[in-house]
């Protein structure tokens, strides 16, 4: 376990750059990540090179003992390559073409685009292929960001068609496959099919997610283009890529699959304002998820690029301190940043780099937070990263954690969902995150894998919305449980194929056998309305989402007791070879969620501990297990026959301690 910085030569003097690379030393710094954003001074202009300010920064790093990170430029083209090649600019639905001036406005299917993103990855990589102080490199920058995954424009249009010809073969099976009937809306050939642009009514459900597809596809084409390239240049080197928390439009499963491991640039102070399932603004400026963020909101993100990772992941940017985000940007309170690094580590980070190491003077981001100020004094947070790199430099290396329970993943059920989502207050990520806050809350370690994983190591595996369904996909389930699996479904799951159609069978489809019951009514619930559903013999509350269920064999083990739905099967449970499947015909509230989790844990053997006090969260890596307290209060930690390694037995308000002692055997309690 390491600490990083993210550092901009560029955008200081020279004179100024051996006291800042001695100061990262001296604060147990280990990585520097350098040039994301630099493809102008790299290419002052067309074929005119320079990489001799880097190389200097680069030795610099080296000579202190510490590894550069370099990356490809790729996310901020200069003015002369736009001004020579117009067409590779991104456009918006409605042909708007993003304009030069900020970042991220070049579409992944320009050809002119990828023949330049070639050249500058191979240039700059040949001309560093020999330094031992690289470490390995970043591709791009947060591909997507600012809503830039799906372009729509004319190579856009080319390059969807040729996919769609590819998956479907004839323009009748795409026809037959998405119901283009309805609407008259057939095609006669691939020609005519065009990116979803601007319509007066809803858009096709089909054409939107196969989009969604194709564009996630783009993106992957596109970085396995550098990531190649680099590894063509130095196969010594890593190859990584930072992705962004709770973000719809890219499968991260997929870009992975061409990285060494997976980054992510953690935020929590903004990640918790934005995230659907946390106070408002107005409940959240007196609570600790403000100034200390979301524990679930950024744990949750650390679990999904582990899982993207198939092991031990980075965090590329680690909050600092404020952000320039919206719509607030409160200064994170003491002790948060050595707390977001340790919880980092604790789900498996091996890097936790901090954005960055001076705020800058200049550009749209002059009031985002860093270690040191811009005149170069130390900020809040660099004794907090120097506390935290000492205390890593203390514990063991450690292997990352391992779950025995799985939560699957699924983009294109995301997808499809969020396209047609039946209430506003419908999204994947925070109907996910009601299973993993009670997850995290019994101590469990999770492990996030794509719908098609193998799941026979996992005891038991959580699918919340599984929305898409394939026949291959439902035999694998099957066989899951008939194998003693303890499988939890939940609200809309196996409702559609994989082309977002309904099937001749009512939900959950080609699961109905595995389930036992199908689904006969549902409906979206507006905020307000009285929800209850009684489970196991007591009353909890849900929301949004409810359905009704017909048992065709398995057994009621929940009913709705409010409304029209009174009295109607609202959970089942059903015996399937050697394993159960739940399904869970409501979105539950934390109380009932718990309830439901734990009696999916307990049939499956799983270990777990008394429920924790809320934001407060214990993290098993490799036999060691945290204990992070995002409160204000102290909890008094029992670390039964296990040593505390680091910290005490009574944990502040945003501190931690380390017991080297499974989860399940230390119990938490408010002070």
């Amino acid at each position: 376990m390491r600490t990083g910085v993210c550092y901009f030569p560029e955008h200081w003097p020279r004179e100024r750059w051996a006291d800042d690379v001695e100061r990262m030393a001296a604060a147990g710094i280990d990585y520097v990540r350098m040039a994301e954003f630099a493809w102008s001074r790299l290419e002052p202009e067309p074929g005119a090179y320079d990489f001799k300010w880097l190389a200097d920064a680069v030795d610099l790093v080296g000579d202190r003992g510490m590894r550069a990170v370099l990356c490809t430029p790729t996310a901020t083209p200069p003015k002369w390559l736009l001004d020579e090649y117009p067409s590779v600019r991104q456009e918006r639905p409605d042909g708007t073409p993003l304009e030069f001036g900020s970042r991220r406005h070049y579409c992944f299917n320009s050809p002119a685009y990828r023949r330049e993103s070639r050249r500058i990855t191979e240039r700059t990589a040949e001309r560093f292929a020999d330094s031992p102080h690289v470490a390995g490199w970043q591709t791009d920058n947060e591909f997507g960001c600012h809503d830039t995954v799906r372009c729509y424009c004319d190579d856009c249009a080319s390059a969807f068609r040729a996919w769609l010809r590819d998956r479907y073969d004839t323009i009748d099976a795409l026809n037959e496959a998405w119901g283009n009937a309805f609407w008259s809306q057939e095609y006669a050939d691939f020609c005519e099919v065009d990116p979803p642009g601007p319509t007066p009514a809803y858009h096709h459900p089909s054409r939107l997610l196969d989009y969604s597809r194709f564009a996630s596809d783009s993106v992957v084409d596109y970085n396995r283009l550098q990531a190649d390239l680099l590894r063509e240049a130095n196969d010594d080197w890593f190859v990584t890529h930072n992705f962004m928390g709770d973000f719809e439009q890219l499968d991260a499963f997929d870009v992975s699959a061409d990285l060494d491991f997976a980054a992510w640039d953690s935020y929590p102070t903004l990640h918790g304002q934005r995230a659907p399932d946390t106070p408002d603004p107005a409940e959240a400026a007196a609570a600790t998820v403000q100034r200390g963020g979301d524990p679930d909101v950024t744990g949750m993100n650390h679990a999904l690029f582990r899982g993207a990772s198939g092991g031990p992941f980075w965090v590329m940017e680690n909050q600092a301190g404020d952000v320039r985000a919206y719509p607030y940007s409160a200064e994170p309170a003491d002790g948060m940043m050595r707390l977001w690094a340790h919880q980092a580590a604790a789900h498996g980070a091996d890097v936790v780099s901090y954005f960055r190491w001076r705020r800058c003077r200049f550009g749209q981001e002059q009031y985002w937070g860093a270690l040191n100020n811009y005149d170069g004094s130390p900020d809040r947070g660099l004794p907090e990263a120097a506390e935290a790199a000492a205390e890593f430099a203390r514990l063991p290396d450690l292997d990352a954690p391992v779950g025995n329970v799985a939560v699957l993943f699924d983009y294109d059920s995301m997808w499809a969902l969020h396209a047609e989502r039946h209430a506003p207050e419908f999204d994947y990520w925070a109907h996910l995150r009601t299973y993993y806050r009670a997850l995290r809350r019994r101590g469990v370690t999770v492990d996030f894998v794509p719908a098609d994983a193998d799941l026979g190591g996992y005891a038991a595996a959580v699918a919340p919305a599984l929305h898409l369904v394939p026949d291959d996909l439902a035999a694998r389930l099957a066989d899951y449980v008939a194998d003693g699996g303890e499988l939890l479904l939940t609200v809309r799951s196996a409702t559609k194929d994989e082309h977002d159609t309904l099937r001749d069978e009512l939900a959950p489809g080609p699961l109905t056998d595995v389930v036992g019951a199908h689904v006969e009514q549902h409906e979206s619930l507006s905020p307000g309305l009285e929800t209850r559903v009684e489970f196991d013999g007591d009353a909890y509350g849900y929301r949004t989402w409810a359905e009704w269920l017909v048992p065709d064999g398995a057994t009621v083990v929940g009913r709705h007791r409010s409304d029209v739905a009174a009295g109607e099967p609202a959970v089942v449970r059903n015996a399937h070879g050697d394993g159960h499947a739940t399904y869970v015909g409501v979105w539950p509230e934390a109380n009932l969620a718990d309830a439901l989790a734990v009696d999916v844990l307990d049939r499956a053997g799983v270990p777990i501990g008394d429920r924790l006090p809320e934001n407060v969260r214990l993290s098993e890596r490799d036999g060691h297990t945290w204990v992070t307290n995002f409160r204000v209060d102290a909890v008094s930690v029992d670390p039964g026959s296990n040593e505390i390694v680091l910290g005490e037995d009574t944990v502040s308000g945003r501190d931690l301690a380390v017991v080297a002692g499974p989860s399940h055997e230390i119990t938490v309690e408010r002070s």
